[in-house]
């Protein structure tokens, strides 16, 4: 390629400014580098339905083109923000839906960030796939569009030419993977180092920890069995029974009021307990894979691999040469 990929970042009234500026920062460093080795970077346009003056959530004030502008020129990325009132921004959003529906025809790619992906699926792109937003809006998008798939762990997710990601800072991460799709990973490392942070959170990596979201969603109910387990995963007998036991109350009727009141079954949370457990040893620790599934309870290596590749769509060792401290 001889010419610069033009990358078209989307601003809206009320976005969230990180959404925005943080992948900004990431493809301006790349070209950067880019250039330095005499290869095109990319041409980087702020682009809004009518130009001029956007403001974000937080007050700034960012200076747009209008995307008429680009009508007839061949656009490599586009990228969306979220809004921190998503609500009320789809509320006003039906012809940005209309422009991202026709653009993205033509782009090679569409990416968002955090809520950005509700403005995806209103526009269509999102029909019958996979994709992530911020956990706590989860719910919301598949209330909103219930023919979306949505990953409630996954930092970033990739269903063909369309890219979604987490909240805010997972934007850098999914711009850092689309520069290393292009650029190479050396120029992604140099990028992650210039901006002090780790190339790359797979699009796996859990976006919060199973241990404090099973206190939120179960108000601390069982905040002591909770604890119990995390102290004793080691075993391979933590059944329904066992559990309900430790609970004070009879199987059958354990299995009902813990899937009711944490929205998942007993055998599932003990298996994301002792996945995030893993991941911790994973990444603090300098012990085998090996031994850190019989601590971990899962019996040997291969069923540990079988429950990340699962979860996180990376093995055990991929994951450590990630994010090992």
């Amino acid at each position: 390629m001889s010419q610069p990929r033009l990358v078209l970042f989307v601003a809206l009234p009320g976005m969230g400014l990180l959404d925005l500026t943080g992948p900004q920062t990431v493809f301006w460093a790349a070209s950067r580098y880019m250039e330095a080795v005499g290869r095109p970077g990319y041409a980087r346009r702020t682009v809004s339905l009518t130009g001029g003056l956007v403001r974000a959530a937080e007050g700034v004030e960012l200076d747009t083109s209008p995307v008429a502008e680009f009508t007839g020129q061949e656009v490599d990325t586009i990228v969306v923000p979220g809004a921190p009132e998503i609500e009320q921004a789809l509320d006003g959003a039906t012809e940005l839906a209309c422009w991202l529906a026709e653009m993205s025809r033509r782009a090679r790619r569409t990416a968002s960030v955090c809520t950005g992906t509700f403005f995806l699926a209103q526009a269509g792109l999102l029909t019958g796939k996979r994709a992530a937003t911020h956990w706590l809006m989860c719910d919301l998008l598949k209330k909103r569009f219930p023919s979306v798939e949505v990953d409630r762990d996954a930092i970033f997710v990739q269903e063909g030419p369309v890219w979604t990601s987490a909240g805010v800072t997972a934007g850098i991460d999914l711009s850092l993977a689309l520069v290393e799709a292009d650029c190479g990973r050396d120029i992604a490392m140099k990028v992650a180092r210039e901006l002090v942070v780790f190339l790359k959170r797979p699009g796996g990596q859990s976006q919060f920890s199973e241990v404090l979201q099973s206190q939120v969603e179960d108000g601390g109910a069982f905040d002591d069995l909770h604890h119990w387990i995390s102290e004793n995963l080691g075993r391979e007998d933590l059944t329904v029974e066992l559990l309900a036991k430790k609970a004070r109350m009879s199987p059958r009727n354990f299995s009902r009021v813990y899937r009711q009141t944490t929205g998942r079954t007993p055998a599932k949370a003990v298996e994301m307990f002792r996945l995030e457990a893993a991941r911790r040893l994973l990444e603090t620790s300098t012990r085998n894979v090996d031994e850190i599934a019989r601590q971990c309870g899962f019996g040997n290596e291969e069923r540990m691999r079988v429950t990340f590749q699962r979860h996180l769509f990376v093995s055990p060792m991929e994951y450590r040469m990630r994010f090992s401290r």
